[in-house]
């Protein structure tokens, strides 16, 4: 067999999108060793992020050229037995198609959206969902609003979860602290919140409540960190911070490698997620995995994903937020309860497996497609 999977999000900081495609071939080299795989590329330096034994084909990293033209051409010369790719396909595309939707945010709230681009994902994404051999989704939500949003029989759907990478684990708090220091000068304890700065996260909700709690516990002296890549809508963010007079207490890091990341999870005193709507919501996750208390919204796929792990707050009520942060910190038995819920929680989620779960996908596909040749080709036979 041979797949190939479209991992042009490798390199480019496509955060979420970024991990998943990455996970899913390392645990497909671990767990595959007959089968061959082609990944699809687009930074010219993988560092290492693809598995040596696994062919890599450099494709265009512009959208329109990739999916007009590059992506397909690729295909035609190597043949796979399918294309995995996420969102999109190519326009023409010559291979069968196992597409992953992490959600659909974008028909459900454009408003988070660029102008345009909403419309954009909507008509790109359900032409690929139509050609589309199997359709993947990565909670048991996104499948439901995946099902209502293009006409789908929900079993039809495929559910892999997300799960924290191995690194996200607890460790000596005191080095992750001094590690801060060294690379963010944060001297200070904090409240973390991460993700890309955009609407949809509610960092203007998450503002407005840190700036309650500090003024409801004065005596509280924590810094708020917002670690995430900086978008459109930073400026929006920024003029928030000033309104309320946070300049002081709040600290971007920008776009963090895991590493860093790590460290951040692991020193934070709450990890702080109240976002509007999320597919999945990895960093809630990977805070888990590092044992911290978490704090994160009662809407979406979050109470699917924390279960009873995790504090759920209405995203829109800032009294709530306060309520819910101001307990964690304060009451040391509370945030001791959370932090063993969380390591047990995120235990259930493995790449492992998800990665074993698409494999079945892939090999039920390729011989269905398989059958399918053998059928036409007797068809033809008894035809002449």
């Amino acid at each position: 067999m041979r797949f190939s999977v479209d991992a042009h999000a490798i390199g480019q900081k496509l955060t979420g999108n970024e991990v998943y495609i990455r996970s899913l071939l390392d645990g497909f080299a671990k767990l595959d060793s007959h089968s061959e795989f082609v990944a699809y590329v687009s930074a010219l330096d993988v560092n290492g992020w693809v598995p040596s034994r696994f062919q890599k084909r450099q494709v265009a990293s512009n959208r329109y050229w990739r999916l007009g033209y590059h992506l397909a051409e690729c295909l035609r010369r190597d043949r796979p037995e399918l294309i995995h790719v996420q969102y999109n396909a190519p326009l023409l595309c010559p291979a069968p198609i196992v597409v992953t939707v992490h959600d659909v945010s974008f028909i459900e709230h454009p408003e988070y959206f660029p102008w345009g681009s909403a419309w954009q994902l909507r008509l790109t994404t359900g032409h690929t969902i139509r050609r589309a051999a199997k359709v993947l989704t990565i909670s048991q939500f996104s499948r439901q609003r995946i099902s209502r949003a293009f006409h789908i029989d929900p079993e039809e759907i495929v559910v892999t979860p997300l799960a924290a990478q191995e690194h996200f684990r607890p460790v000596n708090r005191a080095q992750a602290i001094r590690r801060l220091e060294e690379r963010f000068r944060i001297h200070r304890r904090f409240l973390l919140n991460v993700g890309d700065l955009q609407p949809r996260k509610n960092h203007l909700g998450l503002l407005q409540a840190f700036h309650g709690l500090i003024h409801t516990v004065p005596q509280l002296q924590h810094l708020l960190v917002l670690a995430g890549k900086e978008t459109w809508f930073t400026p929006r963010i920024r003029q928030e911070i000033q309104r309320l007079g946070l300049g002081d207490r709040v600290l971007f890091t920008g776009f963090v490698e895991e590493q860093d990341l790590a460290a951040l999870y692991n020193a934070c005193d709450l990890f702080v997620f109240p976002t509007f709507y999320e597919g999945f919501g990895l960093p809630v996750i990977e805070a888990m995995a590092c044992g911290r208390p978490v704090i994160c919204s009662n809407t979406s796929s979050l109470p699917e994903v924390v279960d009873a792990a995790a504090i759920l707050v209405d995203p829109r009520s800032t009294v709530e937020i306060v309520r819910a942060a101001r307990d964690v910190l304060l009451d040391a038995e509370l945030r001791e309860r959370l932090e063993k819920h969380s390591l047990q929680r995120a235990r259930v989620f493995s790449w492992r497996e998800t990665a074993r779960q698409t494999l079945e996908v892939y090999y039920a596909v390729a011989e269905g497609q398989r059958q399918k040749r053998t059928t036409t080709a007797e068809l033809a036979r008894v035809g002449r």
